[in-house]
């Protein structure tokens, strides 16, 4: 695959986890937990993808 492929992959997944995100955080009552779980592993999506665009490309 090449980096495009990848970091396309990478943003559709980002975004998808980004509205979760959203999701969660008005759903969820006191315990957010799940919510910082989610929303950090769409933050490091997000860091893979810029690692792809400015430093393997």
């Amino acid at each position: 695959m090449d980096t495009d492929r990848i970091r396309a992959v990478l943003n559709v997944l980002f975004m998808i986890g980004a509205l979760i995100s959203v999701i969660l955080y008005f759903t969820l009552g006191e315990d957010k937990t799940v919510f910082f779980y989610v929303c950090g592993a769409s933050l490091f999506l997000k860091m893979m993808e810029f690692v792809f665009r400015f430093f393997l490309r």
